[in-house]
């Protein structure tokens, strides 16, 4: 069969339905992005197909044998979006809810999020289909020891390096750690990140994407004139994200007024007490129930009175029907891929500025990659110069997609992904085809 070199030939090969940006899932929502950011890519913009089919996806059988005997199966996934700037970087999610759409599209927006801090990683992203609240700690331990041999054929310290997400943990990445361990034959610390710190983990890992969160939060809000003394915040999602940003911005002297998490909504108009609900969090699993405030309609957290409004929950949460209610100046997108497109039009219509999930809760993976280099090494830094080059990495990167975004005026998302977007195309195109 010949080939033909034209670009009329891609219009030959039309797009698979899922691949599709009509077919508007996580992934059709990243594919919209690409779309907006190509007019600004110039002559790169002849490698943008790039971007829009992963390099890699697979699809595995996880089988496990039950407590009571039985057997289970579970749908297991590992998607590699683009490697051509270093291995593949992404977390693993276990939630009943993981679809293969939703795994693409969170695998391209780390290829973004790695290129927009100059981090040297692809993007990859893993999940099960899997509740694992209904699983016992036995069952969730070998459900992840098989995923971590399914997908072994993928990943590696140099290749493709899985961190935690939704539902997984250190404890996750230690079983993860040794799964892999012990199919190759050698302890390798640098198969994953965010371990705990007595096998190969890095010190400020865990507050890392929240800190990220502040740190930009702290330099949009000067940049555009918003006084944090005082100002209201409302976050989405309270956990090592949420949880973080908000006692942050609470110790920086702005007021945490609703939290909202899968068990219920609170709010305090005074503020709350911080401290006392993340404790109440550790001890519960969740803010619902908290006596230091008033239980919220969960419709109604998008209306509340605020300055500031943090989404650190799951993707999709500010859509077309609740972007208009939402009365914040500065969004920070703690989340991944929180703001469909629809929502984030609105957003720009009412003056709202939306600091985009790919440079705003990029923190995470930039202290992922401080553990790598350091497993690498073997010799591991102290949490104070983790954190300052943490701070530094996020400042440099957000007044990089600043100017970006001042220069075209362009949203600060649109401004990222330009800035991400070069980068990656400039590898590829550097590094050429083969064969």
């Amino acid at each position: 069969m010949t080939s033909n070199s034209t670009p009329a030939a891609a219009s030959n090969h039309p797009l698979p339905s899922y691949l599709d940006p009509k077919h508007l899932g996580p992934w059709g929502i990243y594919l919209q992005q690409v779309d907006r950011v190509t007019p600004y890519l110039g002559s790169l913009a002849r490698w943008v197909e790039t971007l829009k089919r992963p390099k890699r996806a697979l699809i595995v059988d996880v089988p496990i044998e039950m407590d009571n005997g039985t057997i289970a199966h579970f749908e297991g996934y590992r998607v590699q979006h683009n490697l051509s700037r270093g291995p593949g970087k992404g977390g693993v999610r276990f939630h009943q809810d993981v679809t293969l759409s939703e795994v693409m599209a969170l695998s391209a927006w780390m290829s973004i999020k790695n290129a927009a801090v100059n981090v040297p990683y692809g993007g990859a992203k893993g999940g099960i289909r899997v509740d694992p609240k209904t699983l016992s700690k036995g069952e969730l331990e070998r459900l992840t020891r098989r995923y971590t041999s399914e997908i072994g054929l993928l990943i590696g310290p140099s290749k493709d390096i899985p961190a935690p997400d939704v539902n997984t943990n250190g404890q996750i990445m230690s079983w993860m750690m040794d799964t892999y361990s012990m199919n190759t034959g050698a302890t390798a610390t640098g198969v994953v990140t965010g371990k705990p710190i007595d096998l190969g983990g890095s010190l400020g890992r865990v507050e890392a994407t929240g800190r990220g969160v502040f740190t930009v939060g702290v330099e949009a809000a000067k940049l555009s004139g918003l006084a944090l003394q005082g100002a209201r915040v409302a976050v989405q999602g309270f956990g090592n994200v949420g949880g973080t940003a908000g006692k942050l911005f609470a110790e920086a002297g702005a007021i945490v007024v609703a939290v909202q998490d899968h068990t219920g909504t609170i709010f305090n108009a005074k503020g709350l007490d911080v401290p006392a609900v993340l404790e109440h969090v550790a001890n519960t699993g969740g803010v619902g129930g908290f006596k230091g405030a008033d239980k919220m309609a969960n419709d109604d957290f998008w209306s509340v009175d605020c300055e500031i409004l943090i989404p650190a929950a799951l993707e999709g949460q500010i859509n077309a029907k609740n972007a208009g209610k939402i009365k914040a100046k500065l969004v920070i997108e703690g989340a991944n891929g929180p703001t469909t497109p629809e929502a984030d039009d609105i957003l720009t219509d009412k003056g709202v500025l939306v600091l985009p999930d790919v440079i705003a809760n990029a923190g995470g993976v930039t202290v992922s990659y401080f553990e790598w280099v350091q497993d690498f090494s073997s010799f591991f830094w102290s949490e104070d110069e983790i954190n300052a080059r943490l701070v530094r990495i996020m400042q440099e990167a957000f007044a990089a997609v600043w100017q970006v975004a001042q220069e075209n005026k362009v949203s600060l998302r649109t401004a990222t992904f330009i800035i991400a977007c070069r980068r990656i195309l400039h590898a590829r195109e550097m590094r050429g085809l083969y064969p």
